[in-house]
């Protein structure tokens, strides 16, 4: 895996880390090195009582809603099958599939069509084991911040992303838990 060269920062607090420990943030994930030019990481991380295996099934259904405000697109409450089947190009949620293994990550890039509202973004969501029926989930989106206004866009950005992936991973929790 490539470490970004121009990393700016992995800043640590609110907006842009929450439920990250320090090793999660300084770890190197699949989504890093993608983009070109400096780049602000964000973390996002839980506790998950339920299956490493379990929980990656759950975040496979991410091809199928938000899972965040059931307003926003929410997402079935039931495992969807063949949701875990993956190819590269699918769509989760505004990412396209990049790279995946099954069981540990999903690594999406933002949809083209969708850059010149967000800039570009790199996601992966990953799955740590802790124990036999006991994980983690951790997300990192690494986001391209070229200019000053993109650098200002991105706290604009790791605000909304905090209050949408905060309530996203506890419903994934909860369901994952009661699989």
């Amino acid at each position: 895996m490539v470490k970004p060269v121009d990393v700016i920062e992995r800043p640590v607090g609110m907006p842009w880390s929450w439920g990250a420990t320090d090793q999660e943030i300084a770890a190197d994930y699949p989504c890093s090195g993608r983009l070109s030019g400096p780049v602000i990481a964000l973390h996002r991380a839980i506790d998950v009582a339920a299956s490493a295996e379990v929980t990656f099934r759950w975040l496979c259904q991410l091809k199928h809603g938000t899972y965040s405000y059931r307003l926003l697109g929410g997402g079935p409450r039931v495992l969807t099958p063949g949701a875990d089947e993956l190819a590269l190009g699918q769509q989760l949620m505004i990412f396209q599939l990049v790279d995946f293994l099954p069981g540990e990550h999903l690594t999406g890039e933002i949809q083209p069509e969708l850059v010149s509202r967000y800039g570009a973004l790199t996601c992966t969501y990953a799955v740590r084991p802790t124990g036999d029926s006991s994980c983690r989930i951790v997300v990192r989106i690494e986001i391209a911040v070229p200019t000053p206004a993109r650098r200002l866009s991105a706290l604009a950005l790791a605000w909304g992303d905090l209050v949408m992936m905060r309530k996203q991973l506890r419903v994934l929790r909860q369901l994952a838990e009661s699989s």
